[in-house]
């Protein structure tokens, strides 16, 4: 049965959510009315690995007051109409219709949630989908599917209103539930010890109500996102990209502690955070603090994907969900941005024989690394190494941990330079072991040599085999190719073989 109310146009039974059977994977965008901001995503594509076309967010604080007076904030109200009326003509403008709307605990709890809806539907034509506690839990889970398709463990989405988990398992979300532990809600508490029992009785019934202990806890949203930048900033961590970054419980505890000790001013200048954001951190951080108290997880991380990427995730078929989000943004860059589309897996398959026996995990990074040798061909030759590092350790990539990111951005370094010392980007590979780095070296002159070889053509003339025994690297050449093997050839085919600590023969059949 539909609950949809006629007048407000606001749908709450969950028939609103995008059916996965009806959508192909045009552009479309989505926009979240959250209890601290508004924001609209316009995913281009929308395929297994989400391309950012348009991100724009406004920090209106319909939530401020929700628990003094049981309305919206007016303010925030007056805006969040301002915002939706722009970000509805921007979707136009892009064809990215129909839009996806989704309004949360502040709409949701609001006595006059359901006049805002009307209003923002006479004013905008977008028709405002309210998630109930349990849809918002899920949503956000899905979220975090679909950068990290192996996660596991207990997902947490901190909003201004509510704060959600959901377990994560097998590539399936599993118990759901919400609670009230938004830092907006909580910050209207004037008591600190009242604040503090909030905190440690929601958090007591949530763990009655999930009971199983959890490996890992993923953190989605601002709040979360911003102690996780406070804890990069007080370790130095070096790769600034929060999505898939982790800490320990111990680090995560010090860090709450440090920012106890600190202004929130003085917060915000480390983080370059709004104040709106910033000034609800320290209760966030309590929360947090109890949830590791409670739940103690062994690994807390951070994923960057939340309720819009969830909705992405649920028009996906399942046929699509299995696909590797990493595999998938790298085959798409390949095709947007290299001289020779296609070519990446024909010098994925040439090197395999240099890398039998590899693990699953590192065989993924070596096809995502040929499938990105080249992409960077437009940039300067003095920097083109740099760039290439850079665009596998910041670009948006999803099913991608740090250590991952490091290795990907090392081996494309080495495919451009000899050497990766004496560069600005020695901290971030001192991330990797040595093995790591050994490896990422070898991919690299791997694929310098491969795309040398054969001019990036997508006929290669030419085999490799690897004797691991006799520790000999061989060249097998088609009869008619020798004239491939010029001296930078022969050059690159040596290095090869100087960072495998081998010889190298040619054969010519």
């Amino acid at each position: 049965m539909t609950t949809m109310n006629e007048s407000t146009g606001a749908r709450s039974d969950g028939s609103w959510l995008i059916k996965r059977d009806k959508r192909g994977l045009e552009r479309l965008a989505v926009v979240d009315v959250g209890s601290n901001s508004v924001r609209m995503v316009v995913f281009d594509g929308a395929a297994r690995s989400p391309a950012y076309f348009f991100n724009e967010k406004i920090m209106c604080g319909l939530g401020a007051e929700l628990s003094e007076t049981g309305r919206l904030h007016p303010e925030g109200r007056a805006r969040a109409l301002v915002a939706l009326k722009r970000f509805a003509m921007l979707a136009r403008g892009m064809q990215a219709e129909p839009i996806y709307t989704v309004a949360t605990a502040a709409v949701r709890e609001a006595e006059d949630g359901g006049e805002f809806c009307a209003e923002v539907l006479a004013a905008t034509g977008l028709r405002l989908n309210v998630a109930s506690g349990e849809e918002e839990a899920r949503l956000s889970a899905q979220g975090v599917l679909l950068g990290w398709p192996t996660a596991k463990g207990l997902m947490c989405d901190i909003g201004g209103s509510s704060m959600e988990l959901a377990e994560i398992a097998d590539g399936e979300v599993g118990l759901c539930r919400s609670s009230t532990l938004g830092p907006l809600k909580l910050a209207t508490i004037a008591d600190q010890d009242r604040i503090q029992a909030e905190i440690r009785s929601q958090i007591d019934d949530l763990r009655l109500a999930l009971g199983q202990e959890y490996a890992t806890l993923f953190l989605v949203g601002g709040s979360w996102r911003a102690i996780a930048r406070l804890d990069m900033e007080r370790r130095k961590y070096p790769l600034k990209v929060l999505h898939e970054y982790a800490m320990t419980p111990e680090q995560a505890l010090e860090t709450v502690a440090w920012i106890g000790g600190h202004q929130v001013d003085e917060l915000r200048a480390i983080t370059g955070s709004s104040p709106e954001r910033m000034r609800l951190v320290p209760i966030a951080a309590r929360v947090l603090k109890e949830l590791i108290t409670q739940f103690a997880p062994r690994q807390i991380a951070v994923s960057s994907y939340g309720i819009r990427e969830g909705l992405l995730y649920e028009q996906m078929p399942k046929s699509l969900r299995k696909r590797d989000p990493l595999i998938e943004a790298c085959i798409y860059m390949e095709r947007a941005s290299a001289r020779n589309p296609g070519f990446g897996k024909v010098l994925y398959q040439f090197l395999k024989p240099l890398f039998k026996g590899e693990s699953r995990e590192r065989q993924r990074l070596i096809k995502a690394g040929c499938l990105l040798h080249d992409v960077t061909w437009r940039a300067h030759p003095d920097y083109r190494a740099e760039v290439c590092f850079d665009n596998a350790t910041r670009a948006n990539l999803g099913g991608l941990d740090h250590v991952g990111r490091i290795f990907l951005g090392t081996a494309l370094l080495h495919r451009y330079k000899n050497s990766g010392r004496g560069t600005v980007l020695e901290d971030v590979t001192a991330m990797l072991s040595d093995e790591e780095r050994r490896a990422a070296e070898i991919l690299g002159r791997a694929m310098r040599f491969g795309a040398m070889l054969s001019g990036a053509s997508v006929k290669m003339k030419c085999k490799l085999q690897y004797h691991r025994v006799d520790k000999v690297l061989e060249l097998l050449v088609e009869p008619g190719a020798a004239d491939l093997l010029g001296e930078v050839v022969k050059t690159r085919f040596d290095n090869l073989a100087s960072a495998m600590d081998c010889t190298t023969r040619i054969t010519i059949l």
